[in-house]
């Protein structure tokens, strides 16, 4: 696909900073996030809206992708367990990026990039068919009926979404709203995807590899239910 030459008009819904940053999140704001970057992705320094060049970023590596990170613990943690793989995050909410760029120093990862801002530009300039797994957890629920057209699970998203992964690509989504499952449910499979845990018992049963994140561990102190669904592309 050539990406589009004119840039989008999208409606961006959702906080990009919130409460003040620690002195040491801003240095690593600072020092690290241009290091991380997977290339211009931000139409101000890519107006022309090239394809990344995945090979040259990961080095052969396969490459997944993770919608909107939130504390970046996942990303890490399945960056730890993963060297084979190179990991793409995406969130424009700035002090959770700032979280995520301590957490990789700590673990002394090398194989994550990071771009600070919304999934949708990501897609513009991501090849067709060079995804093969993403991952979509504890979304923005937007609960009111008038926000759910906001939400990822719709054609805005997965059609995009659909292009660039690989036929037979992973997707998992993770949330403890129930309404979100079912709008998961219905939209996701017309974007051309299946779903692989058809039981619904099976739904609350995590990832082998997966790792508790804060979102979660509050919805557990508040009594509600994770589900995991997994999802695979059609090809």
């Amino acid at each position: 696909m050539t990406p589009p030459t004119e840039r989008p008009h999208r409606n961006f819904y959702g906080r990009r900073r919130g409460k003040h940053l620690r002195d040491s999140q801003e240095t690593y704001l600072q020092e690290d996030l241009d290091a991380l970057s997977p290339g211009p992705v931000d139409w101000e320094v890519n107006p022309e809206r090239e394809d990344l060049d995945l090979e040259a970023v990961f080095g052969g590596r396969e490459v997944w992708l993770e919608v909107g990170f939130g504390g970046g613990e996942h990303m890490v943690h399945q960056a730890s367990r993963n060297p084979q793989a190179g990991i793409i995050g995406c969130e424009p909410y700035i002090n959770g990026v700032a979280m995520l760029l301590g957490k990789i120093r700590r673990a002394g990862v090398d194989n994550l990039r990071v771009y600070p801002g919304d999934v949708r530009d990501m897609f513009d300039v991501l090849p067709d068919a060079s995804i093969a797994k993403a991952f979509l957890l504890y979304p923005d629920p937007w609960p009111k009926a008038r926000h759910h057209r906001r939400r990822f699970v719709t054609p805005e998203h997965l059609e995009p979404l659909a292009r660039v992964l690989k036929p037979g690509a992973e997707f998992r989504v993770a949330t403890d709203i129930p309404d979100y499952v079912r709008q998961t449910l219905e939209e996701v499979p017309q974007a051309g995807f299946d779903l692989l845990t058809a039981v619904p018992g099976g739904w609350h049963v995590p990832w082998d590899d997966w790792i508790s994140t804060r979102y979660e561990q509050k919805a557990l102190r508040e009594n509600r239910v994770p589900h995991y669904l997994t999802f695979r592309r059609k090809g």
